[in-house]
């Protein structure tokens, strides 16, 4: 029994594309302990992965007989990765959906990009450079903040450093939740765990607390400090 004998459908990819996004993709899901076929055009592309890929290959995605061939058909999930060519893109992704894998990712180069790839029903449309872009910002725009997770629907949780005016303070005695309407998850304090199941611990300068709720009250309650 092979590899991919011993792998799910659910938990086998292809990534179409392996520029920097998407060699980026593929060699995190092999690190996850996933079965991954890379495929690209260019031969130096698929050269580079050879030795970190479960299967790199040299293929043009735009014929669907290429991909079947490729085993395609039997990925669980398939990522469109091409970020320089429209109708690579396209075709890809319409040969995917042809081929009948269940979830297929795309990036998007463009507004007009992601609308053709939405009137195909791609699972989840991809903007790396506009997203990470605005996460960027976001941190940025207020230190307190080491990192966040859109829930969507305006929730989001956030990885919340502990500034000096709350140094000394317990959990309780900071209406985050009473004026702010947010929750809190846990805490951590270098690599130990703080529970919240009573709050009853005193805060320190760089604890981190991890805040589920709305944007806006996250930002007015980090406003507030």
């Amino acid at each position: 029994m092979n590899k991919r004998d011993e792998t799910s459908k659910h938990t086998t990819f292809a990534v179409i594309g392996l520029g920097n996004f998407g060699s980026t993709v593929a060699s995190e899901l092999i690190r996850f302990g996933n079965y991954v076929i890379g495929m690209d055009h260019d031969e130096h592309a698929v050269n580079a992965q050879v030795e970190t890929l479960s299967q790199a290959l040299i293929l043009d995605a735009r014929d669907e007989g290429a991909l079947r061939e490729a085993g395609v058909a039997e990925c669980g999930v398939a990522v469109v990765a091409i970020g320089d060519d429209l109708e690579s893109s396209i075709l890809a992704a319409i040969n995917l959906k042809t081929l009948g894998v269940k979830t297929v990712w795309a990036k998007a180069m463009s507004k007009t990009h992601h609308r053709i790839l939405s009137k195909m029903k791609v699972d989840r449309i991809i903007h790396p450079e506009v997203e990470v872009g605005q996460h960027i910002a976001q941190v940025l725009h207020n230190p307190m903040v080491r990192d966040y997770v859109s829930l969507g629907n305006g929730f989001i949780v956030v990885n919340f450093r502990i500034p000096e005016s709350l140094e000394g303070r317990k959990l309780t005695d900071i209406p985050y939740n009473s004026k702010y309407d947010l929750r809190c998850a846990g805490a951590m304090r270098g690599t130990e765990w703080l529970g919240c199941d009573g709050g009853d611990f005193t805060l320190q300068k760089d604890d981190l607390l991890l805040l589920l709720g709305q944007r806006s009250n996250l930002r007015s309650f980090a406003a507030s400090l």
